[in-house]
């Protein structure tokens, strides 16, 4: 029999339980919410440079860049390979984020490698080259002697402009492999000639980088936003033979870190130009990345978009590096408040998984490179599940932008 103190007691007995459930889902609410952004991204950048200054004290690199880290080996490149400029951009953004002497003396130090470049035109990848290492320093700096540099890369750049095609060429290849190919890739050189039209370089420049970035928006892309990786041209009619992949999975896929070269080049474009064409086609660009169904939860796109489900295919951290560096930029550019916070929240998102043990290495491992789980070339199994130096300049470069929010 139920007495009505019993009653009583079983009724504060019962709150009692329910209190402490509220309590400890309070508690464990507050264990888990997820720290300040501000304070992620200042303990990365410390831990950052806690990991370049051990690989720097662990290898020389005399006359060479660290490009990746491999069977507990460093690969490095000469100044003519595409990924050359990175690691001293990385070295540059690591004496903004500290301000410290000692990033500036070691970035100018492998900058000074890349010099030879300003004259080199047998690659589309120029602007890659010197805007990562001179123009990082330029700005940063405003040291006269770089400036030549840039604008006479630019001019270098400039030589390799077909206006029957309208592009300017990528790879040099064989006949019998490629006639006048234009990679998605490509969009991020046009920087260097816009940069140098506006600071003392051919006014052409500007012109032909419009022109690459007109012909690319109306030839490389799908209805529904996403990009083939390469468009190969006659360059003597001007007329598409063919669209295809190089790096994806088909010709018919969404090669992920060329979805994010599309997306971060169309921004950089709207960003130089205020042309709004531009700022279309990155928010285009956007939506697709963002609404895809196959974009895992953590933000950070497995190698190729259309990649088969079964195994799970490897994650390419080096693309979720890019889009967040451009979804930062884009949040801030976009007249729409709604798609702004859209971005940043994804942008964010990108961040901190990046920022997490998942991707970002422990001090002391990974060739002291910052983020695990790139992929470079799948297809031709290169460079798979590895650390990459453009990965890594990617990511500072996107820490900094969301600091700087």
């Amino acid at each position: 029999m139920i007495t009505q103190r019993s009653f009583s007691l079983i009724k504060i007995s019962s709150a009692f339980t329910l209190s402490l459930i509220f309590t400890q889902t309070s508690t464990l609410t507050a264990e888990i919410a997820p720290a300040p952004l501000a304070s992620v991204i200042q303990q990365t950048l410390t831990t950052a440079a806690q990991q370049y200054q051990w690989m720097l004290a662990h290898q020389s690199f005399e006359n060479k860049l660290p490009r990746t880290f491999d069977k507990n080996q460093f690969v490095t490149v000469a100044p003519k390979d595409w990924t050359s400029g990175f690691f001293p951009g990385s070295l540059w953004y690591l004496y903004e984020a500290t301000g410290e002497a000692q990033w500036r003396n070691v970035a100018a130090r492998f900058t000074a490698q890349l010099e030879q470049i300003q004259s080199y035109q047998g690659s589309h990848d120029v602007g890659f080259i010197l805007m990562s290492s001179y123009g990082q320093g330029y700005r940063l700096t405003k040291n006269p002697a770089y400036l030549p540099v840039i604008l006479n890369g630019a001019v270098a750049l400039s030589s390799r402009y077909n206006a029957k095609v309208g592009s300017l060429k990528s790879w040099d290849r064989p006949a019998t492999v490629f006639t006048f190919p234009v990679i998605i890739d490509n969009l991020m050189n046009l920087e260097l000639l816009l940069w140098a039209a506006r600071h003392g370089g051919n006014p052409a420049a500007r012109t032909i980088a419009l022109a690459h970035a007109d012909t690319t928006l109306k030839n490389h892309f799908r209805p529904d936003g996403s990009s083939v990786h390469v468009v190969d041209y006659d360059p003597v009619t001007g007329q598409i033979i063919r669209r295809i992949t190089h790096q994806g999975l088909s010709h018919d896929s969404s090669w992920a870190r060329g979805q994010a070269w599309a997306l971060y080049g169309y921004t950089m474009l709207y960003r130089e130009t205020h042309e709004e064409r531009y700022l279309t086609q990155a928010e285009k660009i956007a939506a697709f990345i963002m609404n895809h169904p196959r974009l895992p939860a953590d933000k950070i796109p497995y190698w190729d978009f259309d990649a088969p489900r079964e195994p799970e295919p490897i994650r390419d951290s080096s693309a979720g590096a890019i889009m967040s560096s451009a979804f930062f930029e884009l949040a801030g550019l976009t007249a729409n408040p709604q798609a702004a916070g859209a971005y940043a929240a994804l942008a964010e998102t990108q961040l901190r998984s990046l920022a997490s043990p998942a991707y970002f290495a422990a001090l002391g491992t990974n060739g002291g490179f910052l983020l695990k789980h790139a992929t470079g070339n799948f297809p031709r199994k290169s460079e798979i599940d590895a650390p990459m130096n453009y990965a890594d300049y990617y990511f500072l470069e996107a820490l900094l932008r969301a600091q700087r929010r």
